[in-house]
């Protein structure tokens, strides 16, 4: 099944549209081992409220090859749960960096079913991802309108609809309910989500920032089909550190959060 097809499925059967984001800090922890057991705790624990798992790569990345190690874990961790993995990496650069890039996080053991990208090096640089998204049943969520305040430095004056627009344009090359391409639109721009729905109507849409970033369900409707399909709220900090290091909090959020989103839902 590929990527889109599963998160669709999970969101129909369990009635979830919540993507759980890990951001392992290594301050908040006693030493490696803690912060492992933490993290596949918090995953567990969260599992039968989230559509998907997102994993910060930053995060993994500053612990070296352990962390490497342990998003292997998390990701196998992960699939044995049921849940589809989005790696949150951003990544984007040109020619074969880019196709390079796309292997090592769309293909192989430490892979995830999704992967985000940025396009600000221009559209041509998302060609590798695509064809290795498509390769392998996998997805894209392409930066549009990023969950940061100053994204309107570089993402304002039109900039964003136009990356909305090539997105609409490669999901145009696929069938199904649903494309691999999809698009990145942060829960802190309610007003906007109408809009970037209607310009990619077969795009799923990732919105980071509910929570800790002041994004709340209650204002995510817009961004959802009828019936509740077509994106996935994202929280992290609200989740894995919603009373420290508390696993229990942690599960509560989740099923919380769940529940905030199945209530506004088209």
């Amino acid at each position: 099944m590929t990527f889109v097809a599963a998160v669709t499925d999970r969101t129909r059967r369990l009635q979830t549209r919540l993507c759980v984001g890990l951001d392992p800090r290594a301050s908040a922890y006693r030493d490696a081992a803690h912060l492992r057991a933490h993290t596949l705790d918090v995953l567990e624990a969260a599992a039968p409220y989230a559509a998907c798992v997102k994993p910060q790569l930053a995060f993994f990345e500053a612990l070296g090859l352990p962390g490497f190690t342990l998003l292997e874990e998390v990701c196998a961790a992960a699939r044995t749960l049921g849940l589809p993995v989005i790696l949150d990496g951003k990544r984007g650069d040109i020619g074969s960096t880019a196709a390079a890039y796309a292997q090592g996080w769309l293909t192989g053991p430490h892979a995830g079913d999704a992967l985000t990208v940025n396009p600000f090096l221009g559209f041509q640089t998302l060609t590798p991802f695509v064809e290795a998204a498509r390769a392998n049943g996998g997805g894209l969520f392409v930066l549009v309108k990023t969950s940061n305040p100053d994204q309107a430095d570089l993402q304002g004056q039109g900039i964003s609809e136009r990356v909305a627009v090539e997105v609409a344009r490669l999901d145009a090359q696929e069938q199904g309910e649903y494309a691999s391409v999809g698009a990145v639109v942060g829960a802190t721009h309610p007003q906007d989500l109408a809009t970037f729905r209607a310009l990619m109507p077969r795009a799923l849409l990732l919105l980071p920032g509910l929570g800790a970033q002041g994004g709340t369900a209650a204002e995510l409707a817009p961004a959802f089909h009828p019936g509740g399909t077509g994106a996935l709220a994202s929280a992290s900090r609200a989740v894995q550190y919603a009373d420290g290091l508390d696993v229990g909090a942690s599960r509560e959020a989740a099923r919380r959060l769940r529940d905030e989103l199945n209530a506004v839902m088209p």
